[in-house]
């Protein structure tokens, strides 16, 4: 792994894990899911017309065609349209920590379902993962959290990891940036209509929603989407995933900044655990390659 692709993980670390305390922002002042879908639509957008200059087309092969569909279902629509509802009674760095779990998740799915190796290293990096979250779940239940939010983030987390077990096919064969223009647009057309059913349009007008809003379809819609795919393409889906144990640290700490959410001394032990757990994961699958 080079140094290019050290400083693009780092990056995509950071943006990502930034995206829980903006999304928190947004639905404390307009509707969540029409919200999201107006994000996706702009971001997609943006991102095609950018692929068009570079002189990218969107005639992509049936393989990229159903591989992006499919991710712009199960993350774009899925996985952040469930946290976007959820976040409005669940505090951000409790989502940030609960989605931060999906490297666990895909090494649970390959273990369990699909039957590939994991080393010893590996499994208990599982128990790991899944005992620092427990920690942090217990704790946060008891202090009054939301149970039906806490349970949506859950969903989501399934809908990511389908998403990233389905994101090498979408990579592979050229037109990067078209491709995430377009996963942006099917995420925006899969959630008008439930947006249309549940969402109350009313919208509180503040300098902080603009400022969330542009920075959500600027920097987690596009940036970190490219970040990946990139990522992906240039180092394996196993490797780019590793950075994702960073994801919990960076979420709480931005939450607790920008937002002054307060952290308990069991938050803190179980999101150590959880990054330990996430790393040994990710090592072991490494070695195994």
């Amino acid at each position: 792994m080079d140094i290019r692709a050290i400083l693009a993980g780092l990056a995509f670390a950071l943006i990502w894990s930034s995206a829980f305390t903006s999304a928190r922002i947004i639905v404390a002042y307009a509707p969540p899911i029409l919200s999201l879908s107006l994000r996706f639509l702009i971001s997609g957008l943006i991102g095609i017309a950018l692929a068009r200059f570079l002189g990218q087309t969107w005639r992509l092969t049936p393989g990229q065609w159903r591989a992006t569909i499919v991710f712009g279902l199960c993350q774009n629509a899925l996985y952040l349209g469930l946290n976007f509802v959820a976040m409005q009674t669940v505090e951000a760095s409790l989502a940030s920590i609960i989605a931060s779990t999906m490297p666990l998740a895909v090494g649970l799915a390959g273990w369990v379902i699909f039957r590939e190796r994991l080393s010893a290293l590996g499994v208990l990096g599982l128990c790991a993962g899944a005992g620092g979250v427990a920690l942090i779940m217990g704790a946060r239940m008891q202090a009054g959290a939301d149970f039906y939010g806490i349970a949506l983030c859950f969903i989501a987390v399934a809908s990511l990891t389908v998403a990233t077990l389905m994101v090498r096919g979408a990579s592979s064969g050229g037109n990067l940036l078209m491709i995430v223009g377009l996963q942006m647009l099917v995420g925006a057309g899969f959630l008008v209509i439930p947006g249309l059913m549940f969402d109350q349009p009313e919208v509180t007008w503040s300098g902080k929603l603009v400022l969330a809003f542009s920075y959500t379809v600027l920097m987690p819609g596009l940036v970190a989407t490219f970040i990946w795919f990139w990522l992906v393409q240039r180092i394996g889906a196993v490797k780019a995933a590793t950075f994702h144990f960073l994801n919990p640290f960076f979420g709480v700490l931005i939450a607790a900044v920008l937002l002054g959410e307060t952290l308990s001394v069991w938050d803190i032990v179980g999101v150590v655990i959880i990054m330990v757990g996430i790393l040994s994961v990710q090592m072991a699958r490494q070695t195994l390659q």
